[in-house]
């Protein structure tokens, strides 16, 4: 049985600053940008986060949900902890690709894969849900967004500048030997000379400023409602402490989530996934194996 396509949009509002890496110039790495039509005709270039960045964030949120309901740590095969936690990959397989009814079983009982799908056991498997670009606010985009943003994309960036220290000269590592260099005598004779190995680099960084804010929507198509129920745990863990974009270890990507459904779901009508997908943990374990 199947339910209502639901559907989410809204805002994300940037608590920290935001980067989403494409080229790098020089030390200088740049926001990912796309062109986009504006009103009169021309193409504008515009900074804009992909929607494989917020659904990736997503699909990982989601694997370890999964993964402490079924308990399947150090018990997956390599290609399918891949699918599970990235996606997978497409390669050949000396088995029958998936197909049928053990596609359909697998889909039935592994709700990480029938929500996100992947790609494994010969197929790409298709998943219910879809996320939109995050599209900053900006007045290129008001087209668009529907807001009524003033500021230029041009002027809604900033540079940030990092050093990059390696402190392998430092006391602690008394052990390390000093990295050698070769100067040669006149006599064109290599003489290693002993240096600190201890380095500073200055490197730029292209980001979105706090309070950036972005518009963006999410869809999860007729899913069942054991579906619906482990995307909504999925949502909910992720709003409570949301992250986007790269370099999130060192503060970036904080977020503030404001999104809309319809149509609502009441969970009470939904059943327990983690109940059910912990009781049935021996044939999901089995199914699994089919992704190699």
């Amino acid at each position: 049985m199947s339910m209502p396509t639901t559907r989410w949009t809204g805002t994300l509002t940037a608590l920290s600053s935001i980067s989403h890496a494409s080229d790098t110039r020089g030390t200088i790495t740049l926001l990912r940008r796309e062109l986009i039509g504006q009103p009169d005709g021309r193409l504008v270039h515009v900074p804009i986060v992909s929607g494989n960045t917020l659904r990736g964030r997503l699909r990982r949120v989601g694997e370890e949900l999964l993964r402490d309901a079924v308990s399947y740590e150090g018990k997956l095969h390599p290609a399918a902890a891949h699918a599970l936690r990235g996606g997978g990959a497409l390669a050949k397989t000396s088995h029958e690709p998936l197909s049928g009814s053990r596609l359909a079983r697998l889909r039935e009982l592994v709700p990480q894969i029938s929500v996100f799908g992947a790609a494994g056991g010969g197929t790409i498997i298709d998943g219910a849900l879809a996320v939109g670009k995050v599209v900053p606010q900006v007045l290129e985009t008001n087209h668009i967004t529907g807001a009524d943003a003033t500021l230029s994309a041009f002027s809604a960036t900033q540079i940030e500048a990092y050093t990059r220290q390696d402190d392998a000269g430092s006391h602690d590592f008394t052990a390390v030997p000093a990295q050698e260099m070769l100067l040669f005598d006149d006599a064109g004779a290599p003489q290693p000379v002993a240096r600190a190995t201890a380095q500073q680099m200055l490197f730029n960084v292209e980001t979105f400023p706090t309070g950036t804010v972005f518009s963006t929507w999410m869809r999860l198509q007729r899913p069942t409602p054991l579906e619906l129920a482990f995307f909504l745990d999925v949502l909910n863990t992720f709003t409570a402490d949301p992250r986007l974009g790269g370099r999130i270890a060192i503060g970036h990507g904080q977020i503030r989530l404001d999104l809309s459904c319809t149509p609502t779901p009441d969970p009470a009508t939904l059943p327990d996934w983690r109940t059910i997908t912990s009781a049935r943990a021996d044939e999901i374990l089995d199914v699994l194996g089919t992704l190699t």
